[in-house]
């Protein structure tokens, strides 16, 4: 049989340098002719946004900023646009802040300049989230993908070391996950093992000296691939579990994903085509082994210090049999091993503990 697929590339610049954040920012929101600014960035990220965003027309700034996009936030961002009529919405920071902008984007039709400040990647996807009631909805929408993304190492040098081990873990999963997702195909898989490459030979540096470079641009470029080949894949299993869980428990968002992504990855390494390339991907010495993918992510969570179990992020063990029943009604009926009550309490449970996930060799 020839090789069959089909892929959809979306239409983004970036822009990437360190320490061109503000050159860069001002240039594209001249190219874009805007001239009324609305900026989201936290409060926490106000020293940072004065210093990049100084010389935009910022008309209004939006300083609440929550992970997973509380619906009732994003309603009052979107009032908040069309009061100061904004023709241009600018991000500063990490997921939330482009997930919100997103969410304003998504009615208001207005254009995105994003600036990331971590490793979350939602900047280069046309993906939304927003959460109701404990539910988050998640979608994807040409209208919510940024037009440009400044992306600039020297900006996440302020995160700290468990933060980005975290954010950079949370982007591996992109590339692990966009393997086996719905829409996986070879050009996105291309994407997302060269992404994989990028972030296991950078985390270990941002480890070893936080305030470099060289360790920070891997990073960023790992986690631009894997979102871009995340966004032509769509979502596996991976994500929709920690979809669930972080909306219906409010576990933090990175680190849900640091915790769950080995679980996924060795319930799924059996039904896995492109397994050896992912163990090659992760620096496995022995790539051949079936356990040589999850035994090297292992060792890059041993060495980044990565959190363990979703006990110690502060889920409560009386909360499984619920989450249970709810990630198996979102995982996508494409999984490569076929998902049950039980397995999937299996591996829960696992992750919920921080128990092993391969044989003792």
């Amino acid at each position: 049989m020839g090789l069959s697929f089909t892929h959809e590339a979306l239409p983004q610049r970036v822009v990437f340098g360190a320490g061109g954040a503000r050159r860069h920012l001002a240039a594209e929101i001249d190219r874009l002719g805007a001239a009324r600014v609305m900026l989201v960035a936290s409060a926490a990220e106000d020293a940072l946004a004065d210093r990049i965003a100084g010389d935009l027309p910022v008309v209004y700034r939006w300083p609440e900023v929550h992970p997973h996009v509380p619906v009732e936030v994003a309603r009052r961002a979107r009032r908040a646009a069309i009061d100061a009529e904004a023709d241009a919405l600018v991000s500063i920071g990490g997921g939330s802040a482009v997930g919100l902008a997103k969410a304003v984007a998504m009615t208001t039709g207005l254009p995105i300049v994003a600036v990331p400040t971590t490793y979350a990647g939602s900047e280069a996807t046309n993906v939304w989230g927003l959460t109701e009631k404990g539910v988050k909805t998640t979608g994807a929408d040409n209208a919510v993908l940024p037009a440009s993304v400044i992306y600039d190492s020297e900006l996440t040098v302020g995160l700290p070391v468990d933060l980005s081990v975290a954010s950079g873990l949370n982007a591996l999963a992109h590339c692990i996950d966009s393997l086996w997702a719905p829409r996986a195909d070879p050009i996105n898989a291309a994407l997302c093992l060269e992404g994989a490459r990028a972030l296991a030979t950078g985390l270990p540096e941002v480890v070893a000296d936080p305030g470099g470079i060289d360790g920070r641009d891997r990073c960023l470029y790992g986690a631009y691939l894997a979102a871009v080949g995340f966004a032509s894949a769509g979502a596996g299993m991976h994500h929709q579990i920690c979809h669930v869980l972080g909306g219906a428990y409010g576990l933090p968002h990175a680190q849900t994903h640091a915790v769950v992504l080995p679980y996924v990855l060795a319930f799924n390494a059996a039904s896995l085509p492109t397994l050896g390339r992912l163990a090659v991907a992760l620096g496995s010495p022995t790539p051949t082994d079936p356990d040589a993918a999850s035994a090297a992510l292992d060792e890059l969570r041993r060495r980044s210090n990565a959190p363990t179990s979703l006990a110690e992020l502060g889920m409560r063990e009386a909360d499984l049999p619920d989450a249970v029943r709810r990630c198996l009604a979102a995982v996508p009926d494409t999984n490569p091993t076929p998902v049950t009550p039980r397995n999937l309490t299996e591996l829960l449970y696992a992750a919920w503990s921080g128990r092993q996930t391969r044989r003792t060799p």
